[in-house]
């Protein structure tokens, strides 16, 4: 009863909260995002030490070397979010924005308007980061956000809002307007999914089971995905140099992340030369490799792939590679196992380009690019409060745009509706 009646009151706080955020001018949202990226900088200290804390406590119940990776607050995760604060400050602020205006045949003049949603609530696992990320894109886009971390960042995850909590209130603006549930219970979870009368929206970010619990759960509209089983595609005609840059980034740079590609697909026409190359980077680089047929018959000590392999989101240093004999079984493959995340091609031949972008239905496509670009900030978009693949309100990373709502405004002269 006491932690129904604590995220009870916590969510009437933020809808009451909503309208005086939903309010605020651009100059004072820009000014207080600024001042939350001068204080991470100024007391980085104090947040490396509680987090510490968080991946030492994680450490000790085995949780995996990528996992940790994801949870670590380093001086170079710690500039990122500033550089984050400082790129949603300086971006175009959506709300008010008239997006399309048109003039009907009776003279009434009808627009369409960029509103806030209202009170967003934010689902995450390890990542403190998004703690930061999602209360910015919030604040930006006039929402209030009820942030729900996993419990092994909840020291981290406290002292990056107790700082956004102290920027709010040397500015008048009242903490309700980004709050962290104070409470790890899996139970509290689900309670929160349930108070639909003051949240608006909910965006669960982590893995998939904890995607697939909210969405069971929930009474309030989802905007999610559940996996990232990503792809590349070497074409027949790629610069393999290129090809083999790319593979190695989009595995190796972040495996635990969710546009980390999985699944390598490989010409026949070039896979005599590619593959041996790709095997032996990759292998350097520790990577483990499960394989198709036509693989192995090229490189013999390959492990076999399985079925349920070609679905996986690895989440870790492990690949599986195919050969296909035409970009349009690339397609199929992709169609039938991804995930309608992140798809790559790598090839010289402008034809099979614009057919892949074409016909591969992900949240982002790219030509001859890695697939860690699917990231609001890589793309322009400042921080990300995740990546949707429903397609429905938004597709991809959500951005501030993403945010916001249309609502239509009529003006009219004294018109009334005749029949």
């Amino acid at each position: 009863m006491e932690n129904s009646e604590t995220l009870l009151a916590l969510a009437e706080a933020a809808r009451n909260a909503a309208s005086l955020v939903s309010s605020l001018s651009t100059g004072v949202k820009d000014a207080v995002l600024d001042q939350m990226a001068h204080e991470l900088h100024t007391r980085r200290e104090c947040l490396k030490e509680e987090n510490k804390k968080d991946v030492q406590q994680a450490e000790q119940q085995g949780m995996s070397v990528s996992m940790r990776d994801r949870l670590s607050l380093s001086d170079t995760a710690i500039n990122a979010m500033i550089k984050a604060l400082k790129q949603v400050s300086s971006l175009k602020d959506p709300v008010g924005e008239v997006v399309r205006m048109w003039r009907r045949p009776n003279n009434l003049l009808v627009g369409k308007v960029r509103i806030p949603i209202g009170v967003i609530g934010i689902i995450y696992e390890s990542r403190p980061n998004v703690t930061v990320d999602a209360a910015s894109l919030c604040f930006k886009s006039g929402n209030a956000v009820i942030l729900k971390g996993g419990k092994e960042a909840f020291r981290s995850n406290q002292a990056l809002v107790a700082i956004m909590h102290d920027v709010l209130n040397k500015n008048g603006i009242p903490e309700a307007v980004i709050q962290l549930v104070p409470l790890v219970e899996r139970e509290t979870l689900y309670a929160l999914l349930s108070l639909d009368t003051y949240i608006d929206l909910i965006i669960p970010r982590g893995g998939e089971d904890l995607i697939r619990a909210v969405v069971e759960h929930s009474k309030i509209p989802v905007i999610k995905h559940y996996k990232g089983v990503c792809h590349i595609f070497v074409d027949a005609s790629a610069d393999q140099a290129m090809a083999e840059s790319i593979v190695l980034n989009a595995k190796v740079q972040r495996p635990g992340v969710c546009n980390a590609v999985e699944t390598l697909l490989i010409h026949e026409g070039c896979a005599a030369t590619f593959l041996p190359l790709m095997v032996s980077s990759l292998r350097a680089h520790h990577v483990e490799i499960r394989a198709c047929g036509r693989c192995r018959t090229l490189v013999h000590d390959l492990q076999e792939a399985t079925e349920e392999d070609w679905y996986r989101e690895y989440l870790d240093l492990i690949i599986s590679v195919k050969i296909v004999a035409t970009p349009e079984e690339a397609i199929a493959h992709i169609e039938h196992y991804g995930s309608m995340h992140t798809d790559a091609i790598i090839t010289r031949d402008y034809g099979n380009a614009q057919a892949f972008l074409q016909k591969v239905n992900s949240s982002v496509v790219l030509v001859n690019a890695s697939t860690r670009f699917n990231d609001g900030s890589e793309l322009g978009l400042g921080a990300e409060i995740g990546i949707s693949t429903t397609k429905l309100h938004a597709f991809g990373p959500m951005g501030l745009e993403e945010l916001t709502a249309l609502k239509y405004v009529v003006y009219g002269s004294g018109q009334i509706r005749e029949g």
